[in-house]
């Protein structure tokens, strides 16, 4: 079995602003998030899931973390999120 890795972007229910991560399990890396055990993020607790990108290697999606935190891949995501209803209209995330 190989395993799968996942670009994730989090949206912070107490700031509106996004997280974007990889990781290999996304479930335990929001209960991670979520249970104050990240450091970077603890102050910006809760976190809901926004979007999750699977790839076959770690080195795919680190790049694709590195794109979505780019000014490119950031704009990207604004526009992604404002054609989701239920994040439409959301503005400088």
């Amino acid at each position: 079995m190989s395993k799968e890795f996942y670009t994730y972007v989090l949206l912070s229910k107490r700031d509106d602003k996004l997280y974007v991560g990889q990781t290999e399990n996304i479930e335990r890396r929001l209960q991670l998030h979520n249970n104050g055990k990240v450091l970077s993020t603890k102050h910006r607790r809760p976190f809901i899931l926004v979007r999750a990108e699977k790839y076959k290697t770690r080195s795919e999606a680190y790049k694709s973390e590195q794109y979505l935190k780019s000014g490119q891949g950031r704009e990207w995501l604004q526009k992604y999120l404002n054609d989701l209803p239920a994040y439409g209209g959301r503005k400088n995330l």
